[in-house]
């Protein structure tokens, strides 16, 4: 009985040790290689459907990366940010972010085109993408 509270202690450090890990990772807003990037204050606007002068990606909901950059760029949490969006596609006024399925995705889409604007994590940055800003 006692190795098995002592397992279900680690088990539960372990996993709080790998969900702060996850929260504490560092994003990269990416651009294709030859793109305009936006500023910071564009990005705010743009993710919360207050400029519509770049394309912007989204990975999937429930994503740690997707929750992290919103938090960081704009203090929102996603439900926020989805509930935001809801509003303005209600009225009619524009419509959420693309969702990507994972980095690879976003790279490619922000490679393809020059107002396409995503983010991933910054391990995940590579030569096809060019860093806008990396949120901590």
């Amino acid at each position: 009985m006692h190795t098995f509270r002592i397992m279900k202690h680690t088990l539960i450090a372990l996993g709080l040790a790998a969900a702060a890990a996850g929260a504490s990772a560092q994003v990269a807003v990416v651009v294709g290689a030859g793109a305009t990037p936006p500023s910071k204050s564009q990005l705010e606007d743009l993710y919360l459907g207050k400029n519509f002068d770049y394309k912007p990606l989204d990975l999937a909901e429930g994503s740690a990366t997707r929750e992290a950059f919103y938090k960081k760029l704009t203090n929102r949490d996603a439900a926020q940010v989805k509930a935001t969006w809801s509003r303005i596609v209600f009225t009619g006024k524009g419509q959420p972010p693309a969702v990507q399925a994972d980095a690879a995705a976003v790279k490619k889409a922000v490679a393809a085109d020059p107002k396409a604007v995503g983010y991933i994590e910054k391990a995940a940055v590579d030569g096809s993408v060019k860093v806008v800003t990396t949120l901590d």
